[in-house]
């Protein structure tokens, strides 16, 4: 194995960089080194490079969170994995121990760190990661698919959320690879209409792809949009897939209707009318990361449940990422997965 790889780096706001950094190495008894085969660019991965972050990082850290690898060697605690077997990485890490941990919900741990983020992450040939953050996955299944088990894995925390019956509609604001991919995760549950909202056309183009009904945020309103296509009646579920739209949300949501808040934006301050959350009876649900969801959205790759690849607009190489990261800013991508 070389000495040296090509990592993406956060070095600074708004500083993607590509460097030589050292290949890992198993320290611990229960780290796994890793070689990478594909890792995609998250949403989170874009906020972190904004000036200023939109999402705090460490500095100096190899970026990428979404990741599928092959196990090459294990510390001597690991007992279960071999060379060769494939993974994914769940890569937020809870310390089991804090009150929420022992509560049972690890989402909300008081030491949560995350690969990709706080420690190194996928952005480059090699990762070494503890063995508690990864779960196997089929060696069949197209690396297409796998890469998307970390952020299916969260869509299938927020749509257990929604509480959706067979045949309610659905309104999703934000047509993004999270949006999209909750288009796709409440389709299979037997959602009715689903209907999807952004202002950028390529994602409009993806919904109706996937088979929603496509609703141009800029002309007359999409929530009037929404009311008339219902009847005047509004969805039963409505999902801020963005993290500055509750507002949207509340004025579509039928009465009794559940609202959904999955996208996070810490600057966002819509102004609620709280009269209309009260009058209409509407439950407001927040939801994070999700709990031991992995298995089940691995399940539903390796079954076919849903097929995420639609999603993907392109497969780059490492040494790409800069213009990934400017194709995926500038609207004219929709997911990319970067290769070593």
């Amino acid at each position: 194995m070389e000495g040296t790889m090509l990592a993406v780096v956060f070095a600074g706001p708004g500083e993607p960089r590509l460097e030589q950094r050292p290949v890992p190495a198993v320290r611990a008894p229960d780290d796994v080194l890793l070689e990478v085969e594909g890792a995609g660019i998250c949403g989170t991965d874009l906020h972190i490079l904004e000036d200023p972050p939109g999402h705090p990082a460490t500095r100096g850290v190899i970026l990428g969170h979404e990741y599928v690898g092959r196990v090459m060697e294990a510390g001597s605690a690991v007992t279960d994995l071999r060379p060769g077997d494939r993974v994914v990485v769940a890569p937020n890490l809870a310390c089991g121990f804090c009150t929420a941990c022992l509560a049972g919900r690890p989402n909300q741990c008081a030491q949560f760190t995350t690969l990709g983020i706080y420690l190194d992450g996928g952005f480059a040939r090699y990762n070494v990661a503890p063995r508690r953050a990864l779960h196997l996955i089929s060696p069949e299944l197209p690396v297409e698919e796998a890469v998307f088990a970390e952020l299916l894995s969260c869509i299938v925390g927020g749509t257990a959320r929604t509480g959706l019956e067979p045949g309610e509609d659905v309104a999703i604001l934000g047509a993004g690879p999270v949006g999209l991919l909750f288009a796709l995760v409440l389709r299979g549950m037997g959602a009715g209409r689903i209907f999807v909202v952004d202002l950028v056309p390529r994602r409009l183009e993806a919904a109706a792809r996937i088979g929603c009904e496509p609703v141009d945020a800029r002309p007359g309103g999409a929530v009037a949009h929404i009311r008339e296509r219902t009847g005047g009646r509004g969805v039963d579920v409505a999902v801020d897939a963005v993290g500055s739209l509750f507002d949207q949300a509340v004025d579509v949501a039928a009465v009794g209707g559940r609202v959904v808040l999955f996208g996070m934006n810490d600057r966002a301050r819509p102004a609620i009318h709280q009269y209309d959350i009260t009058r209409r009876e509407l439950s407001v649900l927040g939801t994070y990361i999700g709990i031991h969801t992995f298995p089940k959205a691995i399940r539903m790759l390796e079954r076919g449940v849903v097929r995420p690849s639609v999603l993907l607009s392109a497969t780059m190489a490492l040494a790409e990422a800069p213009q990934a990261f400017d194709l995926l800013r500038r609207g004219e991508a929709i997911k990319i997965m970067l290769r070593p």
